[in-house]
């Protein structure tokens, strides 16, 4: 195997790994940025300063654009799903009061309405080792977040309404795009995204009326916000749905909080339980079941 090939392949046994710790940050970057700006307000800038540096990027490289035009409907579809709807959810949910441990626990329960669709569906079974292994990394995640429920006001109507929100938007998002969308390129396929989500957002954000505190923590949260989640984490989202199964992708979720719960130890001194530690391993047991190649689902034929 030549040295190229050799990075490549270590680079592409990392990515899921990379790609958990970038989005486990997201709630982290919640905590430093909205109490310093309104959600929507803050996801309009997140996506405008993204779509540049996108631009800049595919300048440079000439990254091609994708050339049907079903494509450049099907990418706008996933950015109004699983950015407009997604980020839109859980930002307004966080900023109206609910925890990110409880916002975490909602959204990590995709790996399962995912298997679920694809058990009754789309003509995919589901091997009973797989179930197990989503039932251990539900079950993981409730250990890790059970502490944060019910911790103040967490809960309201409007605040569960925006976290089903995220959850039903990022669910559909990553099926559709495992169903419709074909290879594109990562950079020009990221620009039509952010696009429609800003088309959606923008006049959503007029209704808000807290100013920005400009600040370092707020131009901190943004700048990780630009770089790290949205060009290197939505990047890696995409590159991993183009290379593996929707529920193999999406169960790596899984590991978002317990993985978030040590940063928020390390950063801000929040305490690890033995539930947490217990609940981490149980999740990553979970997911390597749902993940193995062994377990693959099948496709049924008649």
């Amino acid at each position: 195997m030549s040295g190229a090939h050799a990075t490549t392949s270590v680079w592409l046994r990392a990515m899921p790994g990379v790609f958990v710790l970038i989005w486990s940050t997201g709630f982290i970057v919640a905590k430093f940025g909205l109490p310093y700006a309104p959600p929507l307000t803050f996801l309009v800038m997140r996506y405008v300063l993204s779509i540049l540096c996108f631009l800049v990027w595919i300048q440079l490289s000439a990254a091609p654009w994708p050339t049907r035009r079903s494509q450049w409907g099907h990418l706008a579809v996933t950015g109004l799903l699983m950015h407009a709807g997604y980020l839109g959810g859980v930002w307004v949910a966080v900023k109206a009061g609910m925890g990110s441990g409880l916002v975490a626990l909602m959204v990590g329960l995709q790996p399962v309405l995912t298997a679920v669709w694809i058990s009754q569906w789309a003509g995919m079974k589901i091997s009973r080792l797989q179930w197990l292994g989503l039932t251990l990394g539900l079950a993981g995640l409730l250990l890790v977040v059970w502490r944060k429920l019910g911790v103040g006001m967490e809960v309201s109507g409007f605040t569960l309404a925006a976290a089903v929100f995220a959850l039903l938007s990022i669910t559909a998002g990553t099926l559709y795009q495992k169903h419709f969308v074909s290879a594109n390129d990562v950079r020009t396929a990221n620009v039509i995204q952010l696009f429609a989500a800003l088309l959606v957002t923008l006049p959503l954000m007029l209704f808000e009326t807290e100013a920005i505190n400009w600040n370092a923590k707020f131009i901190g949260a943004m700048a990780w916000s630009v770089l790290v989640l949205t060009v290197g984490g939505s990047s890696l989202l995409y590159l991993l749905l183009q290379r593996g199964a929707a529920m193999a992708v999406t169960s790596l979720l899984y590991l978002v909080p317990p993985t978030t719960a040590l940063m928020a130890w390390a950063l801000f001194g929040e305490s690890i339980t033995a539930a947490t530690l217990v609940g981490t391993a149980l999740t990553a047991l979970g997911v390597s079941l749902v993940v193995r190649p062994s377990s693959a689902p099948k496709v049924h034929t008649s």
